[in-house]
């Protein structure tokens, strides 16, 4: 395909929303939010929109005790165990990153990253269905086709990103990525699928200068069924041109507007960021957000090379909702002016989505146990609910109405 071709192509490829996102109203189903506790290995299930009340919760982890066993009895795999702990885990186990339900709302799909896998828990009995063990030894973010039928993980340690079906966890393609897989987007109805390798964010040479040493970084865009590259975005070449040398190209939460023709990101250590046009193959703008003086500004202190992370846009394109992981805030922003709205204080948070009524953004706070709603149209917090120990990614998906999550590990 020519350049030009190529470009307008991806110019349409607006983000598909997942199925899991539409009304299930004369389904016999529910919609939710989905919010994977990191460290405890429980997912939340609450209501999608208003006051987010809590309906029931899941165990991510039935299998604990064979998966360990597993491990401890393989010199190698125990290795990369206990590394993931006091890397990324921050001296704790990893047992849920990202999660996505089957459309007819059956089971969820769950990437377990200190277990190197991921998993389809059957929503009634808590069991596993189906378990797939992704190259290398962490497995991270996932997309959604928006027919529901695959799903596409990032084995981080393996720069693999391989796609499932969702039914039954088989494999139906993969391909290669930069250094360390991120995240993941299906884009123009699932014909193309996006992945952003963020390179080694555990490291201590955290120092501008040394940000060639984290690897390498870029946005692989691959044709979702053929898995052939159509496209490499290396963000580094784009950043110079832009005037912003200074900053790392590891991408890391992004967000399209709902047409597809902008893409907005965050990169590694940058409390801010940045607007890339899609057809135009260039960043056009970038967003400076406010620091909180209580933040140290030792690099190393910051959790995996992240300043703020999470990212969402509402439905009408208006507005951006931003988490300021590192500098315990969250703000939505006018996207005409990308001027931000109140700073409304949130203890790490470090995930951004849109409620199922697509008026608020929902943030998890890692640092508090909680996930928060912000209303898109005053910037100001709604509501706030406690859910498990380190919540980060929050989904929307889908159950069988009347589901309380009592048999699939227990509502406590």
């Amino acid at each position: 395909m020519a350049a030009a071709a190529l470009l307008a192509a991806l110019t349409l490829a607006a983000p598909s929303p997942a199925y899991a996102a539409q009304d299930g109203a004369g389904s016999g189903l529910r919609e939710v939010l989905f919010v994977g506790n990191n460290w405890e290995g429980t997912a939340d299930v609450l209501a999608s929109s208003g006051d987010l009340a809590r309906i029931g919760r899941i165990n991510v982890v039935p299998d604990k005790e064979e998966r360990l066993r597993e491990i401890y009895l393989n010199p190698v795999k125990l290795a990369f165990f206990l590394g993931v702990r006091n890397t990324a885990g921050e001296g704790h186990d990893q047992f849920v990153d990202d999660m996505y339900a089957t459309p007819d709302g059956t089971a969820l799909v769950v990437s377990r990253p200190s277990f190197a896998d991921v998993v389809s828990l059957d929503l009634a009995t808590g069991r596993v269905n189906w378990r797939f063990a992704v190259s290398g030894y962490r497995a991270d973010h996932m997309a959604v086709s928006p027919d529901g039928t695959r799903v596409a993980v990032s084995a981080s340690t393996a720069n693999t990103v391989h796609v499932l079906d969702i039914a039954t966890g088989r494999q139906v393609g993969s391909f290669a990525t930069g250094d360390k897989p991120h995240e993941n987007v299906f884009t123009d109805g699932g014909r193309y699928l996006w992945n952003m390798s963020i390179g080694d964010v555990t490291s201590a040479l955290d120092a501008p200068w040394l940000d060639w040493t984290k690897g390498d970084r870029k946005i692989t865009v691959v044709d979702a069924r053929t898995f052939a590259t159509v496209r490499v975005i290396d963000m580094r070449s784009r950043l110079d041109a832009f005037g912003r040398s200074d900053l790392s190209d590891a991408v890391r939460p992004v967000a399209f507007t709902p047409d597809g023709s902008k893409l907005y990101f965050q990169v590694s250590f940058f409390n801010g960021l940045l607007e890339y046009d899609v057809a135009a193959d260039r960043i056009t703008r970038s967003k400076t957000l406010p620091k909180n003086p209580a933040t140290s500004e030792d690099r190393t202190t910051w959790v995996n090379d992240s300043r703020h992370h999470g990212m969402s846009v509402d439905p009408s394109g208006e507005k951006l909702c931003v988490a300021g992981t590192m500098d315990d805030y969250a703000t939505v922003l006018d996207r005409a002016t990308l001027q931000e709205g109140p700073l409304v204080p949130a203890s790490k948070p470090y995930w951004a989505t849109v409620s199922g009524d697509g008026k608020a953004c929902v943030i998890s706070e890692s640092g508090a146990d909680r996930v928060t709603a912000i209303d898109f149209a005053t910037g100001r917090k709604t509501v706030s609910v406690p859910v498990g120990d380190h919540p980060q990614r929050v989904r929307l998906g889908r159950v069988p109405a009347g589901w309380t999550g009592q048999a699939a590990g227990g509502a406590k």
